[in-house]
């Protein structure tokens, strides 16, 4: 069946083509930017911009940062960080989420009152990070993974999900002779691989992405996450000198230091990238079954 539109509706539909077009090239334009600029010799891509000479091509920005410790051991920090807060934040998420779906669970109004509360209001960083520093968590990697993994966002989601969750598998369950953390384990966490890869995915580019809980918690560089390697090089300009070289001059800094920067966004992406085509399936249905409600 083909529908008529109207010249209006012609017109509001080009309009709408036109503006995603723009957002398209607004999102992809940086990108391409970025990834090309990584892959050029230095001298080309502070003389000529993007080129596309092949002979202008240079892997050696990726070259210096593979071989720099401190960018190996921020990776794997932010690897550890990230995985360790999925956890943390999927755990918490539905051990929290499942009571609060539970119609006769006592005191269910209480603790959604409570967790709203937290939502608007928060005690602001002086009292947070005193209360960090008398826990004994300063510039460890808990002083970075255990204070925002709780997110009442999260649990809301999860609640919502469970909601959806059919009443009559549990009452199946109930007169089976299983108690409620029976049907938790065996019935509700199997149906609930949708929302945990969604909560999982979001905790992980949440904090793969962070750096302030980092830069404010951590003295140790070696507990440093990428993110706040990244930063110091990208913001404030400081190149390690394990991947310039302690002998090369001042214009040898500046020489690499463009590219160096352009392959250490790409680099810090990748785990994303990667990871996302595994989890689109069930972000896709997780997000959809939790916002039902």
């Amino acid at each position: 069946m083909t529908f008529k539109h109207s010249r209006f509706d012609r017109f509001i539909l080009g309009f709408v083509y036109m503006l995603l077009t723009l957002a398209v090239l607004l999102i992809v334009v940086p990108l391409v930017y970025v990834v090309i600029a990584s892959f050029m010799e230095p001298t080309a891509l502070l003389n000529k911009g993007l080129s596309l000479n092949p002979a202008d091509y240079s892997i050696e920005g990726y070259e210096k940062i593979l071989s720099s410790k401190s960018m190996l051991n921020g990776f794997l920090n932010s690897l550890f960080y990230s995985a360790m807060f999925a956890l943390v934040t999927v755990v918490v998420s539905m051990f929290a989420g499942f009571p609060l779906a539970i119609d006769g669970f006592v005191g269910r109004r209480f603790f959604m009152i409570l967790f709203i509360v937290t939502m608007f209001f928060g005690g602001g960083l002086v009292p947070t990070f005193l209360v960090v520093k008398q826990l004994g968590l300063l510039d460890t990697v808990w002083a970075v993974i255990i204070p925002g993994a709780v997110n009442v966002w999260n649990i809301f989601l999860a609640r919502t999900f469970f909601k959806g969750i059919p009443k009559e598998l549990s009452e199946a369950a109930k007169v089976d002779g299983a108690s409620e953390a029976r049907t938790f384990f065996s019935i509700v966490l199997a149906l609930s691989k949708p929302i945990m890869f969604v909560l999982a995915l979001y905790a992980f580019v949440g904090q793969w992405n962070s750096f302030f809980d980092a830069m404010i918690y951590l003295e140790n560089s070696r507990l440093y996450p990428l993110q706040l390697v990244l930063r110091s090089i990208l913001i404030q300009n400081q190149v390690s000198p394990e991947m310039i070289g302690d002998r090369l001059a001042q214009a040898e800094l500046k020489r690499l230091s463009e590219i160096i920067k352009y392959a250490s966004i790409v680099i810090s992406s990748l785990p994303l990238l990667v990871m996302y085509p595994f989890f689109q399936k069930y972000f896709e249905k997780g997000v959809m079954v939790g916002s039902l409600k």
